[in-house]
């Protein structure tokens, strides 16, 4: 199993910097961002950083989107860094919820999305690509050998078969077993019905992880409103799902669905950090379920369990008050159990 660090990038942005060396330095092989452009600072400038200052490290978006970027752009970004510092880019995309909503717009259409994966990846690898309305362009620049891979995420069962049927990768971004088994088994469905090999698509579950010193209900507590965030950013999602679904959907597992019977709104000014008084309405069981709590052997407990669904990597979301300490105490006794 390989890991992640996921961060948000507030200035300063030497901090995710010194973050991601950090995380290079105790195992971790890869460094995702939030892609935001109103909340957060440019991830692909931060990029080019990180990327100067590790010899290892994998980064990219968790997730950028089809509609705040030109994809040609998206694709040049991306390959403008390969061609610097090798294929040390990934990128993740989705439908954007914060990037799209803040800037007043809906989030992408499934179909958009699929096109613009097509493109992204074509022109990241050096190949033709049509952009629209016969505009087929290819970057002169690239030489031979580059890559970019494109991870989805989704949730809903149009958009987990098209992860299936198209991605390189699927990301799912909680770390619940009965959800991970079921989504990862529609994924793994659909990409042989599409004729694909299903170990070719990677899987990634995303989650806050927060290591505690022991299992008391003291410490436990206090990791739970450090992560409470993360059902409310999650609920999002399930929201848009509710909307189209219906509330008791044979699509949709009630697994999903039913926590977010109190949510009443969401102010994106408080968008995925600790303290979000929008994910009050988050029951602890849900963040028991969606996170990683616990002390170490708690963390190893369940990520055998997420590998043994077929997950590949555990992207650590370490937006809380032990951003350091979740590093080193994965470094020092997570990471090296998953790989013995």
């Amino acid at each position: 199993m390989d890991f992640g660090l996921v961060l948000q990038t507030d200035p300063p942005a030497s901090r995710v910097v010194s973050l991601m060396k950090r995380a290079e330095r105790n195992g971790f092989r890869y460094g995702w961002t939030f892609d935001s452009a109103v909340l957060w600072q440019e991830p692909f400038v931060i990029y080019s950083q990180i990327l100067a200052n590790t010899t290892k490290l994998t980064v990219g978006p968790m997730v950028t989107n089809p509609g705040t970027r030109t994809w040609e752009v998206t694709a040049s970004s991306f390959a403008t860094l390969n061609d610097m510092f090798g294929n040390r880019t990934i990128c993740g995309i989705g439908r954007g919820d914060s990037a799209m909503r803040v800037a007043g717009r809906g989030p992408n259409t499934l179909a958009r999305m699929s096109r613009a994966m097509k493109v992204i990846r074509a022109l990241g690898r050096g190949e033709e690509a049509d952009l629209g309305d016969g505009a087929k362009v290819r970057f002169p620049w690239i030489g031979p050998g580059a890559e970019l891979p494109v991870w989805m995420a989704a949730y809903g069962p149009k958009a987990l078969r098209m992860a299936g049927a198209e991605a390189d990768g699927f990301i799912l971004q909680l770390a619940d077993l009965y959800l991970t088994e079921s989504m990862v088994r529609t994924v793994k469905d659909a990409a042989v019905a599409a004729g694909r090999d299903p170990a070719e698509v990677t899987i990634c579950v995303a989650a806050p992880a927060y290591v505690t010193p022991d299992d008391s209900p003291r410490s436990l507590a206090h990791a739970r409103e450090q992560c409470r965030w993360f059902g409310g950013m999650v609920g999002n999602h399930v929201a848009d799902l509710v909307a189209r679904y219906g509330e008791r959907s044979e699509l949709v597992p009630r697994e999903l669905t039913e926590y977010i019977a109190a949510r009443e709104g969401y102010d994106y000014t408080h968008h995925g950090r600790s303290g979000n008084p929008d994910s009050a309405f988050v029951p602890d069981e849900i963040v028991d379920r969606f996170c990683l709590l616990g002390p170490p052997a708690a963390h190893v407990e369940k990520l055998r369990a997420l590998r043994e669904l077929g997950v590949d990597q555990f992207a650590v979301y370490a937006m809380h008050d032990a951003r350091e300490k979740v590093i080193e105490e994965y470094g020092s006794h997570v990471i090296p159990a998953l790989r013995a």
